[in-house]
């Protein structure tokens, strides 16, 4: 193979993602250079998807960065973790200051914090880049959420905008802020993922065991309900999914064990919402229902010692599927609002610049969340970057209100008749919370007060005060703090 330096871009990883990705570069233009821990991949690659295209490969690191232009532009698509450093260390030798380093995996944010602050201590520029919209993304044009060095972004804006998804003719890829900022929103995207796919399950469920609906026909609802305002690619899979049938022309939905799996990141959005403090309700739901899920034996048992309601669904069935999907579609509202709340948390605690409007857009294609209703939120924030909360935006406060009434019926029977909606019911206790001018925390101030001397404030003086509730715990209070 020639070391000439031929390749505009290369790229470490050839598994599915990382061949695809090679694969739409060569599409539009770009010559890609390829490698892979096992360099027997690369001659694979090269020898059947890659025939004929202008993709290079490399049986070694040091060949591999001689191929590249300068200012060497090296993204790894490897499972995320100690893998990523082993990389990163592997390739610096053969790098100089000014070329550029791209994780484009799952990475954990605080770990693109670091590289970044490392790499351009070393005089190097890094970038942290969430993709999303599996293979098919990949391929023919995913959502790309980079971030990192802001002084890479010129050298790859050409090439990952001309390989993501478009939408009206703008690419679903834009540059979203300083360090971490581009895996978090990838984290946050996963985290609404994770909320989505909650809510359209337990929407399956409410109608399947209220109404007694088969799979064939919550397969026309679906259909129905993507022609409207739920319009999205979870909603279309589904409908999909529902109309599959098994070799046997049943259903094969109802033939799939009822345990859900996960990969960490919908548990990273929790976390990161408890240490900003932001109550994203939603998707920490959602991540305890696939929790729930997998303790399948432990459910058997209990539903063999546990009895629920014997009532039955007595209403009108056109009129409560109608609620159902304004439920949907209420609680979709509050999981973005949400969302969005975090990400604001976030960028001021990490000093990001994030552009709401621009995160909307690189989810409103190529990825999984995509839906018409991001080009609500787009809208939105268009119109007003310094928007302080979704719920605000006129649009969405009277898509909310128009829904309340449907979704209370919902959640009130799913209640009423035993059925499991966390998600659901989550989202409602949260706008109604938020809409509460006064929350009963002024007595759990005062507990705090009684068992701990933690002080409170009165609503006349904005000074932390203690009271001796028994006459017997003195004058001495406790530190205030925030956690």
């Amino acid at each position: 193979m020639s070391t000439a330096a031929v390749a505009d871009i290369g790229l470490i990883g050839l598994a599915v993602m990382g061949q695809n990705l090679i694969l739409n570069m060569d599409d539009h233009g770009f010559t890609v250079c390829a490698y892979n821990r096992t360099v027997s991949k690369v001659d694979h690659f090269l020898a059947n998807e890659a025939k004929g295209t202008k993709i290079v490969g490399a049986h070694s690191i040091e060949e591999f960065c001689k191929k590249l232009k300068r200012p060497r532009k090296v993204m790894m698509l490897v499972k995320a973790g100690q893998a990523v450093d082993d990389f990163i260390a592997q390739v610096l030798p053969f790098l100089e200051p000014g070329d550029i380093i791209i994780d484009g995996g799952n990475s954990h944010f605080p770990d693109t914090i670091r590289r970044t602050k490392e790499l351009e201590a070393k005089g190097f520029l890094f970038v942290g880049c969430g993709v999303s919209g599996g293979e098919e993304g990949a391929r023919y044009g995913p959502s790309m959420m980079p971030g990192g060095s802001t002084a890479a972004w010129p050298h790859v804006k050409p090439i990952f905008q001309a390989i993501a998804a478009k939408v009206d003719g703008e690419p679903c890829c834009d540059w979203v802020g300083e360090t971490g900022a581009g895996h978090y929103v990838k984290m946050v995207h996963n985290g609404i993922e994770y909320g989505d796919m909650q809510m359209i399950c337990e929407a399956y469920q409410i109608l399947k065991d209220t109404l007694g609906l088969s799979a064939d026909e919550l397969g026309d609802i679906f259909t129905e309900w993507n022609k409207g305002e739920l319009d999205s690619y979870l909603i279309e899979i589904t409908r999909d999914i529902l109309k599959f049938k098994d070799t046997d022309g049943s259903p094969l939905v109802e033939h799939i064990k009822d345990t859900a799996g996960q990969k960490g990141t919908g548990k990273w959005t929790v976390v990161s919402a408890l240490d900003n403090g932001m109550p994203v309700t939603l998707i920490g739901e959602a991540v305890f229902a696939r929790c729930l899920s997998a303790i399948k034996n432990e459910r058997v048992r209990a539903s063999e010692i546990l009895s629920g309601p014997n009532t039955k669904f007595t209403g009108d069935k056109k009129q409560f599927i109608h609620d159902v999907s304004k439920a949907l579609y209420a609680s979709k509202i509050i999981s973005y609002a949400q969302g969005f709340m975090l990400m604001r948390e976030a960028a001021k605690e990490n000093g990001w610049h994030l552009n709401n409007a621009g995160i909307a857009l690189m989810w409103r294609g190529g990825c999984i969340i995509r839906s018409v209703f991001l080009g609500d939120i787009k809208t939105a924030y268009t119109k007003n970057p310094e928007l302080e909360n979704l719920l605000f935006d006129p649009f969405f406060t009277k898509a909310v209100t128009e829904a309340t009434q449907g979704w209370r019926n919902v959640v009130s029977q799913a209640a009423l008749l035993g059925i499991p909606a966390p998600a659901l019911s989550s989202a409602l206790a949260f706008f109604d919370g938020y809409r509460s001018k006064v929350l009963p925390a002024n007595l759990l101030q005062a507990q705090r007060d009684y068992f701990g001397a933690h002080t409170y404030q009165r609503l006349d003086n904005e000074d932390w005060v203690h009271t001796n509730w028994t006459g017997r715990g003195g004058n001495v209070a406790s530190t205030t703090y925030l956690a």
